[in-house]
């Protein structure tokens, strides 16, 4: 029996519309977005807490400030959409130094927008890839889908597809209700940002540069009645998000156990994984994934540099910290993680280069 080919990453890039906002500037115009909220000065605290510096937009602050309704938003989603994902996926495929005809899958993860045809169609045409490639467009794992679609990603690879194109994409600012003074909504402008990444991850034995890392195998977990934890509510204004308070708590309570079970489900001792790779949903998400797993001080700093600079961009914002994360040329075991809708957990295995 053939053993299943060895993912490979060869390439990772990231990038965001060119609206880049301060988080100051957005606070300030959450007195306009909210007037009943903001007239409660404690409660704008919630800009300061998030502690995020500033992050890009998919258009100018100014535009966020009149109504806009759903099919309005939607088309300015695929319109940057588009333009966001074409130009990160052709760096990603030449830093691969993979043709775009060599491409036999392709794989497209947002939760943000809609599109049909769906996003990879799109690529397909305008970077010229192999118009027979496999499609898998991803919908609806919101925070956890960075994870998921990088676990499905290498699934391909392991069922016999050479090279594959994952892209993900969120215009999360474009969830924006004006108007929705409910604390989901509020929080959601403090924390919601857009961006994407593209990566490449190919067979062992393809031909290319060293690979950034090798991919070993995922876990996903799925808590029961818990659909309500986090979510769109759609409305005629849009996708309208729901958040629940207990994201910490569940974390808390959960992670330890989870993570031990995605490693020993690959045979992994928790001893032998020493980076960990964390969707920074908030920082008392950060703050309850550090007390649950035991983690030392500054083993999430790349999550909070990325929360810090970019905000929550849902499911590309792991994608982020991957790319923080192998700047500093790590070694070893790693452990990719998100959380998302459903409510769920999603893990990656992960192996750098010695």
């Amino acid at each position: 029996m053939s053993v299943p080919a060895l993912p490979a990453l060869r390439s990772l890039v990231t990038g965001t519309p060119p609206h880049l906002t301060p988080q100051s500037a957005v606070q300030e115009a959450a007195r306009t977005l909210f007037p009943r909220m903001a007239a409660r000065p404690s409660l704008l605290d919630v800009f300061g807490n998030a502690q995020i510096e500033s992050r890009a937009l998919a258009r100018p602050l100014e535009w966020y400030l009149s109504p806009r309704g759903f099919a309005e938003k939607n088309a300015v989603f695929i319109e940057e959409a588009r333009t966001l994902t074409r130009r990160l996926a052709a760096q990603a495929l030449a830093e691969a130094q993979v043709d775009p005809k060599d491409v036999d899958a392709v794989i497209v993860v947002n939760t943000s927008g809609l599109s049909t045809p769906s996003l990879d169609a799109d690529l397909i045409g305008a970077l010229g890839l192999n118009r027979h490639a496999a499609r898998m467009p991803i919908w609806g794992l919101g925070c956890a889908g960075g994870a998921a679609g990088l676990a499905r990603a290498a699934d391909l690879i392991r069922a016999g597809f050479r090279r594959v194109l994952f892209v993900a994409v969120e215009l999360c600012s474009l969830t924006l209700v004006k108007g929705d003074e409910s604390s989901s909504n509020f929080v959601g402008t403090a924390l919601f940002a857009d961006g994407g990444a593209a990566l490449v991850l190919t067979a062992t034995d393809v031909p290319g540069p060293p690979a950034l890392a090798h991919l070993h195998g995922a876990y996903s977990t799925l808590i029961e009645n818990s659909e309500d934890i986090m979510g769109w509510d759609v409305v005629d204004d849009g996708l309208k998000v729901r958040f629940s308070r207990d994201i910490p708590a569940l974390v808390r309570g959960m992670m330890r156990g989870n993570v031990r079970e995605a490693l020993a489900a690959h045979g992994w001792p928790r001893e032998d994984v020493s980076t960990f790779v964390v969707h920074p949903g908030g920082v008392k998400v950060l703050a309850a994934y550090e007390e649950a797993l035991s983690l030392s001080a500054g083993a999430l700093d790349s999550s909070r540099r990325v929360l810090r600079q970019y905000g929550n961009m849902s499911s590309v914002t792991v994608l982020f910290v991957l790319a923080e994360v192998l700047r500093a040329a790590p070694r070893g075991r790693a452990l990719l993680s998100a959380m998302g809708p459903g409510f769920s957990a999603e893990h990656v295995l992960l192996e750098f280069p010695a």
